[in-house]
């Protein structure tokens, strides 16, 4: 069935056509990964799918009643906003509380209570808000802009494994290559490099590149016959080719039009990429930066213990854990702007450092693209020479208008490219990158690979795109958290091996507890029935039967309508509702109990 489906959509932005004449459709069931160079418009096509932003001109049509979620890349939040009322904030209270606790559940939202404050949550943590707050909905569709923005690993695990399975039809905006393979099976490929700026592939990640070489490859075959007819027809219109009869008209206007044909597809075809290349120093020492048997913790949890590191030119070190597991904290203390709480950390004398951060804080959002590189003047200092500043831009894929903009009117990607062009102009020893892979197309990803891998200095990464990290980094230092709430760091040469080792460590944990209920039920079988024992055995049947009753009678009342305009109440009932479930299923399983080690008698 057809979902919702486009005809000729036209936008532009800035005196900047984005994209032309896009007709696509979703049916159910289709997963779509929707991909293209930043500043294609991308966001934009989502946002008028939404029905958030009007296009210039074409139409957007979607089934009749059709239920439709969008999953914004910067969620926004009322400022006292609980966790509890963002989730309910879109929809009919009456129809969506059930939903809404399921889902707070099901995301792991629970633990911080229903009170607890979405501004007061990481990153990760409100888009775990924000999706729950689309999923209560029940979306027929789920429209997704870079999800996968500042999740940990193991959450873009879980993400893209929920989304592979999920019952509804999703297009998802990402630059995540694997996370593409794995929960896509259609990609849009918004490129005004393709004919109508639209290229449609079914089937992964793997299809769309192959089709996407052999549409390149086809153009430019085109474009060489092209320009072999347009110099055949020129070399005739030299030869003085009289206009009066009227095929020699026509074949001179026909020669005119081709130039332009020649133009437009050599346009096409034309590969621009940014130039990243950083600056580093003419010497390093080969000790940059030394950590010696250092230990950290914080409210009475170890985040690393006892842990030595050697960082030197040509080191390629990725640092991977959930959020909160440590990973800043490691950073601030190689770069000594926090203690550890034993051992030492070593910098080399006048230690270069430039810092990618997260949330590029250096940029200055209301002012402009080149004033944020260049402050004064019109010249930067670039790799020894002076170099005209809006040519420098130009390095980095911005056209005279963009330089123009205030900041906060560029694209995550563009941001992100802008960022990189600042740290380009410092040498450094050591680059320190968070989360540099945010919003960057594929094409400035691979850019910005092959300027690290030949990177003079060492290169410390955090990065989510997982196919990123095994190309850049040798070695990666996992944070993993135990059970005991300690962490420890386990090291890895590559994502996949480290991967193939989460999984493991899943079914070793899973098989724990196998074993331990195992014990359990074997210690049970070898001892007799006490008479208390035999009493709650024989007992059992009605108790449970209380409090089957209990608890019809309490989800009865919550359904009410006075109750459920009552969110006290509401919260009262819904408590109590857990309290009987909880004890309706302790004494199922104490009925087992009783009942194996009766037969074990």
């Amino acid at each position: 069935m057809l979902l919702l489906n486009t005809h000729k959509l036209t936008k532009s932005f800035a005196g900047k056509t984005l994209f032309k004449d896009v007709s696509l459709g979703i049916e159910d069931g289709e997963r779509v990964g929707l991909v293209g160079p930043n500043g294609a418009g991308k966001s934009t096509l989502l946002r008028i799918l939404a029905g958030q932003t009007e296009a210039d001109s074409g139409d957007v049509t979607t089934k009749k009643g059709l239920r439709m979620g969008f999953l914004e890349q910067t969620p926004t939040f009322g400022k006292d906003e609980t966790i509890l009322d963002a989730v309910l904030s879109k929809g009919d209270y009456h129809e969506i509380v059930g939903p809404a606790y399921e889902w707070i559940a099901k995301l792991e939202l629970s633990q911080f209570g229903d009170d607890f404050k979405v501004a007061d949550l990481s990153g990760g943590w409100k888009k775990r808000v924000a999706l729950a707050r689309e999923l209560v909905l029940s979306p027929e569709l789920l429209l997704l802009d870079e999800p996968t923005n500042h999740l940990d690993v193991s959450s873009i695990i879980w993400l893209e494994e929920f989304l592979a399975q999920a019952p509804f039809a999703t297009l998802i905006i990402t630059h995540d290559r694997l996370f593409l393979q794995r929960a896509t099976n259609k990609i849009f490929d918004l490129d005004p490099k393709n004919p109508n700026y639209l290229l449609s592939v079914k089937g992964g990640y793997l299809e769309y590149l192959e089709a996407k070489e052999q549409l390149f490859a086809a153009q430019e075959q085109k474009e060489t016959e092209m320009k072999n007819t347009l110099r055949r027809e020129t070399e005739w219109l030299r030869r003085g080719a009289k206009a009066r009869q009227t095929k020699q008209k026509a074949r001179i206007e026909r020669a005119g039009t081709l130039k332009d044909d020649v133009q437009d597809i050599s346009q096409k075809n034309l590969k621009r990429v940014a130039k990243i290349e950083f600056k580093d120093t003419e010497r390093n020492p080969q000790k940059l930066i030394e950590a010696d048997h250092v230990t950290k913790g914080y409210n009475g949890r170890v985040l690393f213990k006892d842990f030595s590191l050697l960082v030197s030119p040509k080191t390629r070190l990725a640092l991977l854990g959930d959020n909160g597991s440590g990973k800043s904290t490691m950073i601030r203390m190689l770069l000594k702007q926090e203690e550890p709480d034993s051992g030492r950390v070593v910098q080399a004398e006048r230690l270069k450092v430039a810092y990618f951060e997260q949330n590029r804080e250096t940029l200055k959002p209301q002012v402009s693209v080149l004033k944020n590189i260049c402050p004064e003047g019109d010249y930067v200092h670039y790799q020894g020479q002076y170099v005209f500043a809006r040519s420098y831009l130009e390095r980095f894929l911005f056209n005279r208008q963009q330089m123009d903009l205030p900041v906060e009117k560029l694209s995550g990607g563009e941001q992100s490219r802008l960022r990189l062009a600042q740290l380009m102009l410092n040498e450094a020893q050591v680059l320190i990158l968070d989360e540099p892979t945010n919003d960057l197309d594929v094409a400035t990803l691979t850019v910005l690979e092959e300027s690290l891998k030949n990177f003079n200095g060492a290169v410390i990464l955090v990065t989510h795109d997982r196919y990123f990290m095994d190309q850049v980094a040798s070695h990666i230092l996992a944070f993993h958290r135990g059970a005991d709430g300690n962490t420890t760091l386990e090291n890895f040469t590559g994502y996949l091996q480290w991967e193939e080792w989460f999984e493991e460590q899943k079914l070793l944990e899973a098989e724990k507890q196998r074993e331990e209920t195992k014990k359990e039920a074997k210690a049970t079988k070898t001892v007799k029935l006490s008479f208390k024992e035999k009493f709650e055995l024989e007992n059992m049947e009605a108790t449970i039967q209380d409090l089957e009753k209990s608890l019809e009678n309490l989800q009865a009342e919550a359904a009410k309508p006075e109750v459920l305009s009552n969110s006290g109440k509401l919260q009262e009932l819904y408590a109590k509702i857990s309290d009987t479930q909880g004890k309706l299923d302790h004494n199922y399983a104490r009925w087992a109990e009783l009942e194996k080690k009766s037969q074990g008698q």
